[in-house]
């Protein structure tokens, strides 16, 4: 007989200890250690009466069938899945509440019914008479798409365990569904687990896309241990700003296709709708010869990307000055403005320094130290920036301009949207020039000499 066991598990990383404390100590989140019952069901080990059977053994050289991919028609969420969905795969889709999750999903699922796919969606927090308002709303009410609302995972596994399986099967959410030989509540580490593995073993025997709608921490992480994310073949993080109109969908992890790709959508009356040209909508409310603007260009994922950075310096009230970042890391601003003092002799440290990305998007790659320190001289100076100019490039701690990976690409987008010069670190020699007026600077004291030379003119 299975002995049974206390475990208390942190339902944020999933480390598991032999006793309560406030602070897990692995991830040091407060108050998120749980105690569950754990079953031992082998407790002599694999040794025993039972034996496995044999693998099939294979060679890597194998003839191999191309896996053809399902297409969507959605552009956007397909380019963010390396090209459609891959029969067999599970796809973890996270996002904060109320951010749409649910809304791309029926919409994705309309679109494939709609092209012949056989498709279903399970709900675990919504009536199936929820969903069908939301689709009528949507204007997608007539898409043959199956719905079901169960929050039991014997249920879904029996009602989709046959021969005939539907080809997309969405799961809205996980952290809703219980299996029932276990003790712990829905939601918890082991549940979540637990649920996964056996909904993942259902994608994999019949060879169907699995889609699990994951809630997201007030860290901005998917909830639940991070076995989940390694259980799965894709992670994706649907984020944007509820004051902007603009939604992303990210690719954290893909195992067909690149990692940190986007996609960029538009949230309407009638659903969410792509955005083919996201440069243009992210620089189309933007006011020109208005000091501490500048336009980076940027590379996400495959896709270059123009967006605009915002820099606002102000004498300090306070003791202590302020430094407000939204959209970009904190500690590299930190990092720019040290750079800044000692290379430049700025007396920056006694000012309050305001930086933002304009549209809700979030900037990761070190190719924008230079967009924002040009934004912040272009502050301080309270000199406009001029209007048809893209900067780029890293800034290393002694003031070094570095070259960064893509120039031709980001150059070619700000070409496309009417830019005519650039401003950049060292580029490589075989690369091509694509504007004309490119300035390639070496140091960050000719970017504020370059400013200076603004304003006298």
């Amino acid at each position: 007989m299975a002995r049974t066991s206390s475990q208390f598990i942190c339902q944020s990383c999933g480390a598991v200890s032999g006793r309560w404390s406030g602070k897990c100590e692995s991830c040091g989140a407060w108050n998120s250690i749980v105690e569950e019952v754990a079953q031992e069901t082998t407790p002599g080990g694999l040794r025993g009466k039972l034996k496995g059977k044999k693998l099939s053994v294979t060679k890597l050289s194998s003839d191999l069938k191309p896996i053809e991919r399902i297409r969507t028609g959605d552009e956007e969420f397909d380019r963010v899945t390396g090209g459609g969905l891959v029969p067999g795969s599970a796809v973890l889709i996270g996002g904060d509440p109320g951010i749409g999750k649910s809304t791309l999903l029926l919409q994705t699922l309309a679109n494939l019914a709609q092209n012949g796919h056989k498709v279903s969606y399970v709900t675990g927090e919504e009536s199936v008479a929820q969903v069908q308002l939301r689709a009528v709303r949507m204007n997608c009410s007539e898409a043959p798409v199956t719905l079901a609302a169960s929050t039991s995972v014997r249920d879904v596994i029996e009602t989709f365990d046959h021969n005939d399986p539907p080809e997309v099967l969405v799961i809205d959410s996980i952290q809703t569904l219980y299996l029932d030989n276990l003790d712990s509540p829905p939601g918890t580490v082991s549940q979540v687990r637990g649920a996964s593995q056996e909904l993942i073993r259902l994608a994999k025997r019949r060879g169907l896309v699995l889609l699990l709608v994951g809630h997201v921490t007030k860290e901005g992480t998917i909830a639940g241990p991070k076995v989940v994310e390694h259980m799965v073949d894709t992670v994706l993080h649907f984020e944007g700003d509820r004051n902007h109109q603009y939604r992303l969908l990210r690719a954290l992890k893909n195992r067909f296709g690149p990692s940190e790709e986007i996609g960029v959508y538009e949230m309407a009356q009638s659903g969410l709708e792509p955005v083919t040209n996201p440069s243009a909508l992210f620089l189309s409310d933007r006011q020109t010869l208005v000091p501490g603007t500048a336009i980076f260009a940027g590379i996400e994922g495959t896709r270059p990307l123009l967006v605009e950075i915002q820099a606002l310096v102000t004498p300090s009230p306070l003791g202590t000055p302020r430094r407000s970042v939204v959209g970009w890391d904190s500690q590299r601003l930190a990092m720019i403005l040290a750079v800044l003092d000692s290379r430049c002799n700025l007396q920056i440290g006694v000012k309050d320094v305001y930086l933002s990305v304009v549209g809700g998007l979030r900037v990761s790659e070190p190719a924008a130290d230079l967009a924002v320190a040009a934004a912040i001289l272009s502050s301080i100076s309270d000199t406009p920036l001029l209007n048809d100019q893209v900067l780029f490039g890293e800034i290393g701690l002694s003031g070094e301009i570095r070259s960064v990976a893509n120039s031709n690409a980001r150059l070619k987008e700000a070409a496309k949207l009417g830019f005519k010069m650039a401003i950049s670190g060292p580029t490589k020699a075989d690369e091509k020039e694509v504007l004309q007026n490119h300035a390639q600077l070496s140091h960050i004291r000719d970017l504020l000499a370059h400013v200076s030379k603004i304003s006298r003119d």
